[in-house]
């Protein structure tokens, strides 16, 4: 028996970590992302097994986050990527695509404007993203994630709690989010109260899983609750609204950033209302304090008439190491363990 090794790239974006596997690990089959994410589920050759070896303790943690490289849908973009995390492959990933942006012009993998915007454009099983990456003398200024067409899908979704009913809503940026405002449930997103954020982002999760509220109108594959947004309203700036919110994602993996794609769902649902307009910037913290910038264009109709908006979140990521992996074939522990 031989040893199974895999290299990877590191990276954090507002302080959730995003590893790139940059060698070793099989390309699933299919024409898309998003047909190659469905065989991913099933293990195909193996990668299934890999996600597990990379996110699981003692290698990883149970909020870790990441993707395996793959070629693009078409020529139109310069790669694809998986997206994983402990339970599994997710449909969309904001910050990760925020990474990816910068280590592909950090990497050479796309060229970089040393003192403008660079576009990365990128497959993904939602469909076409970007990454608009801003340097100035070649050093990082930002990096913007502009999102897939997103929108606003039910609100005031009554959810019974441990805490009692609250109202949800739901909104769609690539995955499928349900916002509740903290306050309605006691809480205020505060690393003082992360344990009851879990638990009751588990909880709203899991009793809208199912609702026809979660159900994608065009693609299956999209539907379910992906997370909970727990958030919190800071009032205002000069240029828009401040909320800081807590994203509760798969199953109670805590996003350390404000989330890519949950700010992108909290831009369709603040835009929807009035509250963010055409020519403002949401100011949206994390519960470590870390600031995404969004802001909306408005995006083309849904085949169902629904108005869509294209959700900008701009941030940083930076490099926080390179990994040569190794599963001993002796290993006991094999792919590793969760605690969480």
């Amino acid at each position: 028996m031989t040893e199974t090794w895999i290299s990877t790239t590191d990276y954090h974006t507002a302080g959730e970590p995003f590893r790139i596997v940059t060698e070793g690990a099989p390309v699933p089959s299919g024409a898309t992302v998003g047909a190659r994410r469905v065989n991913a589920i099933a293990d195909e050759g193996g990668i299934d097994a890999l996600r597990r070896l990379l996110c699981n303790e003692p290698r990883g943690h149970a909020d870790m986050y990441g993707g395996f490289i793959t070629p693009p849908d078409d020529e139109g973009a310069h790669f694809g990527v998986l997206f994983w995390h402990k339970d599994g492959f997710s449909t969309a990933c904001g910050h990760g695509t925020i990474a990816l942006g910068v280590w592909a012009t950090d990497t050479g993998l796309v060229e970089s404007d040393p003192d403008g915007i660079t576009e990365v454009r990128i497959d993904v099983p939602s469909g076409r993203v970007a990454a608009l990456v801003e340097r100035r003398g070649g050093a990082l200024v930002r990096a913007t994630f502009r999102n897939v067409a997103s929108h606003a899908i039910a609100r005031g979704v009554e959810v019974g709690t441990s805490r009692g009913r609250v109202r949800a809503d739901l909104s769609f940026s690539g995955a499928i989010y349900a916002s509740v405002r903290a306050a309605d449930l006691g809480l205020s997103v505060t690393p003082a109260h992360y344990t009851e954020l879990i638990a009751l982002g588990r909880e709203v999760k899991w009793a809208l899983n199912e609702s026809p509220e979660a159900q994608h109108a065009a693609d299956p594959r999209l539907s379910g609750v992906y997370g909970t947004i727990l958030w919190d309203d800071l009032g205002r700036h000069d240029g828009g609204p401040r909320q800081r919110n807590v994203t509760v994602f798969a199953d109670g993996e805590v996003d350390r950033s404000p989330c890519g794609s949950g700010t992108g769902a909290r831009v369709a649902l603040l835009a929807d209302d009035g509250t963010l307009g055409p020519d403002e910037t949401l100011e949206h913290r994390s519960i470590v304090d870390t600031v995404f910038a969004a802001s909306w264009a408005a995006g083309p109709v849904a085949a169902d008439g629904r108005p869509t908006v294209i959700p900008s979140v701009s941030g940083t990521a930076y490099r926080t190491g390179e990994h040569r992996f190794v599963l001993d074939p002796a290993d006991a522990l094999g792919d590793g363990f969760v605690l969480r």
